[in-house]
């Protein structure tokens, strides 16, 4: 599909992440007025839906959908309803659009704006179901012959994490305290994390209840859309805890996602295969098509004060299993899964040293660091270290982009509990 041209001319630049072809979602405020309230990213510049509804150049229904600081009420009226925005917001941005001039005044400046969380998040799982960060990681705890779980290639590994850590980008996050045991002691400490990391993840948002098992091609059509995701991991605490039951307080502290939902429709254009496998999968899980996306995903760490280097580039094509796939896997149990819900794909990496989504992995465990740009070394984050994840689809003559997903570390609190 070749690039939809709009009236807004930043839109039609090539590099332009917000183009006609994209039309993302989030939630925003200005200085001069506080109350957050849905919008939509056009070139540079959002679209305040809120107004757009008040002044009837959208409509969709009875009630109000954009009033509120979520799109959760979109997502609540379904699929249905969702291709009518998008083929409406179409129409008004759209080049040569009759009713240029009443949406003209609806438009902020991005460079104004501030970004909150763009939905209410239900619930959240997190997914291992990136095949070279699983054998990475593997590797390094159980040897290279043993590195896969006799599970790994026949179900999505998953865990049940925690929604009220889930944070937009630019949120600071605190480096954690934990419980930590290191092979020299006998007994464990309550110290801060000392081997801090970060997770390259996407994030798949749930638009449709669902009550029982439901198919791949379901669960596809129930995505409303996707989110770059930063999954904060405390790998010394994890190291400790994990056993037997998976990750805890390690994984609680902070989720960072991008600001923006860009829509599963705006990705019908770099839809791609899932790799090939050794093992057929049940029913349950076969594909039905193309399921991943075809998503350039980088990584950059930036020292307090200093310029960032790019520590990591791959693509989310390189992960095992589906977002549609773990939806469904998910639900086998009758477990119901609700408008909100948010599923992180699993760390993101492919073949090369480059293209590893996490420290733990880059620096392989901490013994070989990275050396950054500012000439300092990485094994796990420091204080004042700013993680930014990018994610970008290249179509014909246009990107689809999904903003910044960014956070800055904040130096451990002092020990709460000392008496």
């Amino acid at each position: 599909m070749p690039l939809m041209k709009s009236w807004v001319a930043s839109a039609n630049r090539a590099d332009c992440p917000f183009p006609l072809n994209n039309l993302p979602y989030g939630v925003f405020s200005t200085g001069d007025d506080e109350d957050a309230r849905c919008g939509v990213a056009i070139g540079d510049m959002v679209l305040d839906m809120a107004a757009a509804e008040e002044e009837g150049l959208v409509d969709l229904g009875d009630e109000p959908l954009f009033d509120l600081p979520f799109w959760n009420a979109l997502m609540e009226e379904g699929p249905a309803v969702w291709a009518a925005l998008r083929a409406r917001l179409t129409a008004l941005l759209a080049e040569g659009a009759k009713e240029r001039d009443k949406v003209e005044p609806l438009l902020v400046p991005l460079s104004e704006v501030t970004m909150h969380m763009p939905f209410m998040v239900s619930e959240y799982t997190d997914f291992y179901a990136g095949r070279h960060h699983a054998t990475n990681v593997g590797t390094m705890f159980r040897g290279a012959e043993n590195a896969l779980p006799p599970n790994w290639l026949h179900i999505p590994i998953g865990y049940n994490g925690r929604a009220s850590s889930v944070v937009v980008s630019g949120t600071p996050v605190r480096r954690p305290w934990g419980q930590l045991k290191s092979p020299e002691h006998d007994l464990p400490a309550f110290l801060p994390c000392r081997r801090f990391d970060l997770e390259l993840e996407m994030g798949a948002i749930v638009g449709v209840d669902s009550d029982g098992p439901i198919t791949v091609a379901e669960a596809d059509a129930n995505i409303f859309g996707y989110v770059l995701l930063n999954d904060w991991s405390a790998r010394d605490i994890q190291a400790w805890e994990y056993q037997p039951l998976g990750p805890f307080q390690a994984k609680a502290t902070a989720t960072t996602i991008s600001p923006w939902i860009v829509t599963r429709a705006a990705l019908e254009p770099f839809r791609v295969d899932t790799p090939a496998r050794e093992f057929e999968l049940l029913d349950h899980l076969k594909d039905v098509g193309p399921m991943l996306y075809d998503i350039d995903l980088e990584v950059t760490l930036a020292p307090e004060g200093k310029p960032a280097t790019t520590i990591a580039r791959t693509n989310y094509r390189e992960m095992y299993y589906s977002s549609a796939q773990q939806l469904a896997h998910h639900t086998t149990s009758g477990c119901p899964m609700n408008v909100g819900d948010l599923l992180g794909s699993g760390t993101i990496s492919g073949a090369g040293k480059d293209e590893r989504g996490s420290l733990l992995e880059l620096s392989w465990g901490g013994k070989e660091p990275l050396t950054l740009d500012t000439g300092e070394t990485r094994s796990f984050l420091q204080d004042g270290d700013t993680l930014t994840l990018k994610g970008a689809a290249h179509g014909d003559g246009y990107t689809i982009g999904f903003g910044d997903c960014a956070g800055q570390v904040l130096p451990a609190l002092e020990n709460p509990y000392a008496r």
